[in-house]
């Protein structure tokens, strides 16, 4: 294929992704507007009044960028861990890796559904937390950054959870088991600084939290964590999850059987 084709190709399969979530958007884009509703009425309105400023912010200030970060996280991840795994199941994904397509466009493919999914879905929570407390971007390009790398590393993982899947099952059992629990121990609803030494520590070894804090800090300025580490650290684990991602589509590993 010339790179014209190639291009042609990656754009067909990426409007394919994201038509295929503009679809069903009842169930892809509002569940997490309500949730984040659901999150400012509880969590902000009926105890963020007792909590008072949380790094010289009001409560509702603080958990806004973290609620951000939770939507493009999961649905970034689910986005391409439900669709590569149902191309997978229904053998479509197979007539797509013996076609003339280059493999690492298959795979940028699904991944640009992700990211689009992601980013539309943080920009809709953004506009819903609006409704609830005032935000001030202090750097926007770090932020925008930090968001994209974000969805771009979990939209890779959720493609490597569904080659290794079995059934639909199997989907869920790292979103349920290991995302979420990573999400919520991830400082989006708090920081760690009110946390006692050991589990500061321990919260330090959760990747989650270094994304939030990145993402954090360029939205209101405050970090409890040095933002550099956190860019460093996604950049390096989205090489890693391409890398493996690529050898496994190139080997057929989990695909073809």
């Amino acid at each position: 294929m010339n790179p014209i084709e190639q291009l042609r190709s990656l754009k067909t399969l990426t409007y394919r992704e994201i038509r295929r979530f503009f679809r069903i958007w009842q169930q892809a884009l509002i569940p997490s507007v309500i949730t984040t509703m659901l999150y400012f009425v509880i969590f902000g309105s009926f105890i963020g009044s007792r909590i008072g400023l949380m790094g010289g912010f009001e409560y509702m200030q603080f958990m806004a960028p973290g609620l951000i970060m939770l939507a493009v996280i999961t649905n970034s991840y689910s986005n391409v861990v439900s669709s590569f795994y149902g191309n997978k199941f229904s053998r479509s994904l197979e007539e797509l890796l013996v076609s003339p397509m280059p493999t690492y466009l298959i795979l940028i493919g699904f991944v640009a559904g992700g990211v689009a999914r992601g980013i539309i879905v943080g920009i809709l929570v953004l506009i819903t937390s609006l409704f609830f407390t005032e935000i001030v971007v202090q750097n926007i390009l770090l932020t925008l950054l930090v968001i994209i790398l974000t969805a771009i590393l979990f939209s890779l993982g959720g493609l490597l959870n569904a080659i290794f899947a079995d059934s639909f099952d199997d989907i869920n059992i790292v979103p349920t088991f290991i995302l979420t629990p990573l999400i919520y121990l991830g400082g989006v609803f708090y920081s760690i600084t009110l946390l006692s030494e050991t589990w500061q520590l321990i919260s330090q070894l959760n990747p989650v939290l270094y994304m939030v804090n990145a993402f954090r800090y360029g939205m209101l300025g405050v970090s409890d964590v040095n933002v550099t580490f956190p860019l460093a650290m996604i950049s390096f684990f989205i090489i890693v999850f391409y890398t493996i991602s690529l050898y496994i589509l190139k080997k057929g590993i989990g695909i073809r059987e």
